[in-house]
């Protein structure tokens, strides 16, 4: 990706993420106040995750679920016990999601890119594989669309993190490191209607 495509990318993230903030602040304040309630805290959920570079950023979401002395894993299956009611609902339509645009605004993410995960996996990365680090994490991208169902298919897996650590995230490795050799705006534009129409 050149300096110039860079560019680009960044001053649409920012127009957009401005834009769409201005029009649904007023979602993201009903399900944090619906979230807080049900969960009986902030309700915002924050958690730290490998962006750029491999640096670390705080990513935030609505919270969608308690927390639990019995399941402390990473991974989430559709039947989650740790779900609210709402949570369910929030997962469902996306609306959990919507905080990130905030992390868009401020740099910390793209709009379309390699989902930010948590510490163990991306900061892992070696050799060719770990050029996605020089993007962006993105609210949505190519991975995503593939696995918009991922927690259905971990929650029919006997050992849904195991799956996670042999099948899917190898594979959303290499779709994103396709994305990184293939950029380019139109596609992202593609992306993003396939995200929203979906």
């Amino acid at each position: 990706m050149t300096s110039r495509q860079r560019l680009l990318k960044r001053s649409f993230d920012i127009i957009v993420s401005a834009i769409a903030l201005t029009c649904l602040w007023w979602i993201i304040l009903i399900a944090f106040i619906i979230a807080a309630i049900e969960t009986r805290g902030n309700g915002f959920f924050v958690q730290t995750r490998v962006g750029l570079n491999g640096q670390l950023f705080s990513l935030f979401k609505i919270k969608t679920m308690r927390p639990s002395a019995t399941h402390m894993t990473t991974i989430t299956t559709s039947n989650d016990p740790r779900v609210t009611f709402s949570g369910r609902f929030f997962r469902r339509t996306k609306i959990d999601e919507l905080p990130q645009l905030f992390n868009v605004l401020i740099g910390d993410m793209s709009l379309v890119g390699p989902r930010p995960d948590v510490i163990g996996y991306a900061d892992r990365l070696q050799g060719i594989d770990s050029r996605i680090l020089m993007l962006r994490p993105g609210i949505t991208g190519p991975a995503t669309l593939k696995y918009k169902n991922e927690e259905m298919l971990l929650a029919a897996q006997k050992d849904p993190k195991r799956y996670n650590d042999e099948i899917i995230w190898p594979d959303k490795v290499r779709i994103n490191g396709n994305y990184f050799d293939t950029w380019s705006f139109q596609q992202d534009l593609i992306y993003l209607w396939r995200t929203i129409s979906s």
